[in-house]
């Protein structure tokens, strides 16, 4: 418990090292949206728990260290009437290695087009982002597990674009002390800038020249701007009480590059052998001016077959001044 208790307070002392204040400058910031009911209905404090279809977004070395094979979809009722979806799935292709691939949706309605001095133009135009992506897991030792996740990323507004790739990197590590260290690198890649034809205008170059091309084609340069960058540390442990209920705690350190760092803190209770579960979190603790407060969760777990089982989970997360969310998952092991 010293050791435990050492690496919590390395945790919570990480949160304050560092504050930067770039909030609102990141391209492709869907991309840092916590993902999972089961993940967010803990508060985000998941790289070291990473044992469902959302691991792939918190930590990829989770599809090995914990051998998931399963089939996974998730849906948030967002903000503003988005829809954010994701779907994974996992499967061995080697004794010590696992693959993965996941897909991230934002989607929403189309919204109409207003111009200066012409509000009612009827014309419409819709907006989403997408990352596809392919995970590659491996257990180096029965105890210790590294993955990669590579992506390919799209953001779209009308006739523009931007599109770009980045890659996760994660760790999981089983103490001999029995609870786990993961460590996760998230969104790492080149600078991601807008383009398409929304941006060619026509151009007066000259406006003092009378008699000039009043109508040449000019391209609008847009900046360029770096991805959502976020380090994760964190730490769980299970702990059981008699044979059919266990506790589940965790706690993550991140340190995104457009934010100051903050913790994240959950618990989980599983019953009856985890056909019942509840969990409940707290999102970006010592955040100045933090949006997430508190978070809830439920999920049952419903055995099909043998070695088949069909987990749903729902959460529901408090947010200050932008109304609640709600994710609901389904997932299938195989």
């Amino acid at each position: 418990m010293t050791i435990v208790r050492s690496f919590i307070y390395i945790i919570c002392l990480s949160s304050t090292l560092f504050g930067v204040d770039k909030t609102g400058t990141m391209a492709a910031k869907f991309l840092s949206t916590n993902i999972g009911s089961r993940a967010v209905g803990m508060g985000g404090a998941f790289t070291a728990v990473a044992n469902d279809g959302s691991s792939m977004f918190w930590n990829p070395a989770g599809i090995g260290f914990n051998h998931l094979n399963k089939f996974y979809v998730n849906h948030s009722s967002w903000i503003a009437d988005i829809a954010f979806d994701y779907f994974s799935v996992s499967l061995p292709i080697g004794k010590n290695r696992y693959l993965g691939i996941n897909i991230t949706s934002v989607t929403m309605g189309d919204m109409e087009v207003t111009r200066y001095g012409n509000e009612d133009t009827g014309e419409t135009f819709s907006a989403s982002d997408h990352a596809f992506g392919l995970t590659y897991a491996l257990n180096l030792t029965d105890r210790f597990s590294i993955g990669l996740n590579g992506k390919l990323i799209q953001e779209k507004i009308a006739n523009n674009y931007a599109n770009g790739i980045a890659l996760d990197l994660g760790t999981l590590f089983k103490t001999p002390y029995g609870f786990r260290l993961g460590t996760s690198i998230s969104n790492f890649g080149p600078k991601m800038k807008m383009t398409g034809d929304d941006l060619l205008v026509a151009v007066d170059i000259d406006e003092s020249i009378d008699g000039n091309n009043e109508s040449v084609t000019g391209y609008l340069s847009t900046d360029k701007f770096d991805l959502p960058l976020i380090l994760r540390v964190g730490i769980s442990n299970d702990m059981f009480i008699g044979k059919t209920m266990r506790v589940t705690w965790a706690l993550d350190s991140n340190s995104p590059n457009d934010n100051k760092s903050y913790v994240n803190a959950g618990v989980e209770i599983g019953l009856m052998n985890d056909l019942l579960v509840l969990r409940s979190g707290v999102n970006s603790l010592f955040l100045d001016d933090r949006e997430s407060e508190v978070s809830y969760g439920i999920g049952i777990r419903s055995p099909l077959l043998k070695r088949q089982d069909i987990y749903i989970n729902y959460c529901f997360e408090m947010l200050k001044h932008l109304g609640n969310t709600h994710q609901i998952s389904i997932g299938i092991s195989y």
